[in-house]
């Protein structure tokens, strides 16, 4: 079995300092947050950035103030932008607008699901135009998995040569709204993937653990952080760096040894 990659969610969309005060806001705060998580076992860094009043956006200059700080501190880690609908405008020019950046990978979501309050609006001709812009500034799309049909979607989109293989996706669950974290679904949605791919657990909220632990038994890969786990334990604000070592101590327990960036690198085919 391949060595486990632990991905770190810092920030998402949703968080806020009011509802977890570790929570990484500024450029500053967030790279602090990978650097720490990277000596901690992390590998991939799925990057969201907020403006300057702390509200989720896809501008291009502050993910570009991140990934400079980065480079200027060389931090080991593959950088995966965030592309979601909830950082702004609902267009390709903006929810694309950093793909020219110095990233290996990039969340691609192909389908439109449900969150709690908002519609996570992808349309067809949006999810060809960030493939596409994608592929050609040579970075590795994550297809972000919220239902069954978005690994139908990425099938068809391997077929027409939009997508190149192999691909990899992220199988994000227990987001109200769409599919349920249910150790039933996991199983169905990994037994659906096309041949040869790769893949990341992504548990939202309450079975966050126990979906990680089938994860790291069945071959797959985790994400983690307060993007997906505000609390650690009830009425425990969690921190990014409790929350990787969490993932890491479980797979050590497991028998599981945990990927390098260097080896993250090979089993995700990046150049």
């Amino acid at each position: 079995m391949e060595k486990l990659i632990v991905t770190v969610a810092h920030t998402g969309n949703v968080p806020t300092k009011a509802m977890n005060p570790h929570t990484p806001v500024t450029a500053r705060e967030i790279v602090d947050n990978i650097k720490q998580c990277a000596v901690l076992g992390a590998s991939v860094a799925h990057i969201h950035v907020r403006d300057e009043n702390q509200m989720p956006t896809s501008d291009r200059a502050i993910f570009q103030q991140v990934l400079n700080l980065l480079d200027q501190e060389r931090v080991d880690v593959i950088r995966q932008l965030s592309t979601g609908a909830r950082g702004g405008e609902n267009t390709v020019e903006w929810r694309g607008q950093m793909l020219d950046l110095n990233a290996q990978m990039a969340s691609l979501a192909t389908g439109s699901s449900n969150f709690p309050g908002s519609i996570n609006g992808n349309s067809p001709d949006l999810i060809e135009a960030l493939a596409i812009k994608m592929r050609d500034n040579g970075i590795k799309p994550e297809i972000e998995v919220f239902d069954l049909a978005m690994i139908s979607n990425a099938k068809r989109l391997l077929k027409k040569g939009i997508l190149v293989g192999p691909l990899h996706f992220n199988l994000v669950m227990n987001v109200p709204g769409s599919v349920e974290g249910s150790p039933k679904n996991l199983m169905f949605l990994a037994d659906s993937l096309p041949e040869g791919s790769t893949w990341t657990l992504t548990g939202v909220g309450r079975p966050h653990v126990q979906l990680a632990a089938m994860a790291i038994a069945m071959g797959g890969h985790v994400r983690t952080g307060l993007e997906d786990v505000v609390e650690y334990e009830k009425g425990i604000p969690a921190t990014n760096a409790m929350l990787v070592e969490r993932i890491v101590k479980l797979a050590q327990a497991m028998g599981r040894a945990i990927a390098t960036p260097e080896e993250a690198r090979r089993i995700l085919n990046l150049a």
